[in-house]
């Protein structure tokens, strides 16, 4: 027994060995410099942190100049009873876009990004899970019918990494079946590509890359970790997302183009279907502990996610295969300017 354990031990060495030589390669072979940045701007994060969040989103578009944006559809907020709508927050996100000619990937579905990551409305709630299937993709097409004529909108987000069953609060267990459904109605009625995310850390990445047209994956160097109650670090190189992108597209069914940065296939605001890879969250603000809490110290915040954790965030991203990243945060990057930390904002508008 105790030869096969230390074989045992060899052979995971050796592999792990071989896949961390592999990555340097894949770094090495696709780093590059041309990465286009977009943000993700939640309206509920920026009021949960005080701010007026129309007025910081007008900023992003006319300060930052930002050009690419990911934005939520929450079924709570659009549809908060029952068949009575109020679009009013996302009309006004998609209007001001639309003007200045910025490109969105609206997200729809009741996973939307921010925690809890779930969105149901209170009633949806309570009524049987086949009814509530059934209302969401009454509210998917309900979104989509209204803004099909909106022209900023490049692509459709379909859930939010709805296969990842471990994060989240008060979620449906995914469901395959239930998420090729929702693909199927939006793909009927409109003809923009649909993006399925996935985590880019814990994620498998093939079940979302055979149903999407384009494949969104998230990238978190530090976050806190609730099984050991305390920060940690991801052990990843740039180029072990590299690696794992061109596995995934080339061992799927018609090995489609990864859109790796050297041979980019897929614009958010076009109409080709060859499928890539993109960057859908990139992590530049701290990850807190308690989500469901401002922390009281902005001090604090600064020193669990610094200048110098950015600057390197977007360096790695750099040294990927993927050339197309919407950062997470930029919500935070107001907050901390309005409190004495301008530097993060400084640095993003470098950026765009």
């Amino acid at each position: 027994m105790g030869k096969i354990l230390k074989a045992a031990i060899i052979i995971f060495i050796t592999i792990i060995t071989v896949i961390i030589f592999i990555s340097f390669i894949f770094e090495k072979y696709y780093s590059s410099d041309q990465v286009k940045y977009g943000v993700t701007f939640s309206p509920r994060y920026a009021r949960f942190l005080k701010l007026d969040w129309q007025k910081v989103y007008l900023q992003i578009l006319d300060e930052l100049k930002v050009k690419n944006l990911r934005l939520p559809s929450y079924w709570n907020s659009l549809e908060p009873e029952q068949d009575q709508y109020d679009f009013s927050e996302t009309d006004f996100m998609l209007s001001e876009a639309e003007k200045r000619g910025a490109n969105v990937i609206l997200v729809l579905g009741a996973r939307q990004p921010r925690w809890p990551e779930c969105q149901y409305p209170d009633w949806a709630k309570k009524v049987s899970l086949p009814k509530r299937r059934q209302k969401t993709m009454q509210f998917v097409q309900k979104v989509v019918e209204r803004y099909q004529g909106n022209q900023a909108i490049g692509a459709w987000q379909i859930e939010n990494e709805p296969f990842a069953f471990w994060f989240g609060e008060g979620c449906d267990s995914p469901n395959s079946l239930f998420l090729k459904e929702e693909i199927g109605l939006v793909k009927r009625l409109d003809s923009r590509p649909v993006i399925i995310t996935d985590s880019g850390e814990w994620g498998s990445w093939v079940s979302s890359f055979k149903l999407a047209d384009v494949l969104g994956v998230s990238i978190y160097r530090r976050s806190f970790n609730s099984m050991v109650n305390m920060y940690t670090s991801y052990p990843f190189t740039p180029g072990m997302y590299s690696l794992k992108a061109y596995l995934v597209s080339n061992t799927s069914k018609g090995r489609e183009s990864s859109g790796l940065s050297r041979k980019p296939t897929f614009e958010v605001a076009g109409r080709q279907q060859n499928k890539k890879i993109i960057i859908s969250e990139l992590q530049a603000e701290p990850w807190l502990a308690r989500r469901d809490k401002r922390e009281d110290s902005y001090q604090f915040q600064a020193k669990l996610f610094t200048l110098a954790d950015f600057k390197d965030n977007i360096n790695f991203v750099r040294k990927t295969a993927f050339n197309e990243a919407y950062l997470w945060g930029v919500e935070w990057w107001y907050l901390m300017a309005q409190n004495g930390y301008p530097e993060y904002l400084n640095l993003a508008k470098q950026l765009f």
